[in-house]
């Protein structure tokens, strides 16, 4: 479940061998939104294009404690540095932007077996939270109900603890190494806000902002559940950045 964006859409083109891989700007997107950038340090990004690998399938990171720089003899350098891949396939690129990059634009560019495809330039922020989806909903889970998804058939109810799961909360202490699945929590360096309807959660009802151990670019944000009525909708705001508007938290 925390890995859903390994399982985004695959487009199956036959590749000419020596074809350019091909992508524009328009085409890199955050792998959870599919919404344009900016992005922040340690989200994950897709590129969608054609000839992007040689090999027809779908080319995943095997490890659990690090990622690779090369699936299939294809590497993505993103502001001319090697950047973590998480799967390849002749349609669709996952990799994780490296987490010490900075604010600013930054060129990104594939390259196939020796054979590169055009540099684009992409926006980078400190911080770019967005909450993963399902449906209309906001993927959580609840602590009170054994970790289980929040649900139709399970709802949250006020004064559960939730752990709602998020990509682009930017910094955090103590860093993991550029391609370490990080092992331990991490706490963001920022302040975010969790909003219910629009209105900010009291913060002391925030217990933990920071990484998932065990998933790479996968942030949590565990919180006791106010009274919010049935199904509010939820964001999280770090500063300026909102994540996306309408999803909703399935409440009782």
């Amino acid at each position: 479940m925390h890995r859903a964006w390994l399982a985004l859409v695959l487009l199956t083109c036959s590749v000419a061998r020596g074809q350019a891989p091909s992508y524009s700007a328009a085409n890199v997107v955050n792998a959870i939104s599919f919404a344009p950038g900016p992005f922040a340090p340690n989200s994950v990004v897709s590129i969608f294009g054609t000839n992007l690998a040689m090999d027809k399938g779908i080319f995943v990171a095997s490890s659990t404690s690090s990622l690779p720089t090369d699936l299939d003899h294809v590497s993505v350098y993103f502001d001319n540095r090697l950047a973590p891949l998480l799967m390849v396939s002749q349609g669709q690129i996952n990799f994780v932007i490296p987490s010490d990059e900075v604010a600013g634009a930054a060129p990104v560019r594939v390259v196939r077996q020796g054979v590169s495809g055009p540099e684009v330039s992409v926006a980078l922020a400190p911080v770019a939270p967005t909450l993963f989806p399902a449906g209309a909903y906001a993927i959580a889970e609840d602590w009170n109900n054994a970790g289980s998804v929040v649900a139709a058939d399970a709802p949250a109810t006020s004064g559960d603890t939730i752990i709602l799961f998020a990509t682009g909360l930017g910094a955090v202490i103590p860093a993991p190494g550029v391609f370490d699945i990080p092992a331990i929590a991490a706490n963001i360096t920022g302040s975010v806000k969790v909003l219910l309807n629009g209105s900010p959660i009291d913060p002391m009802l925030i217990k933990y902002a920071g990484l998932t151990p065990g998933c790479a670019g996968l942030y949590q944000i565990n919180f006791v559940l106010p009274e919010a009525g049935p199904d509010p909708e939820i964001q999280v705001a770090m500063g300026s950045m909102v994540s996306q508007a309408g999803l909703r938290l399935r409440v009782r």
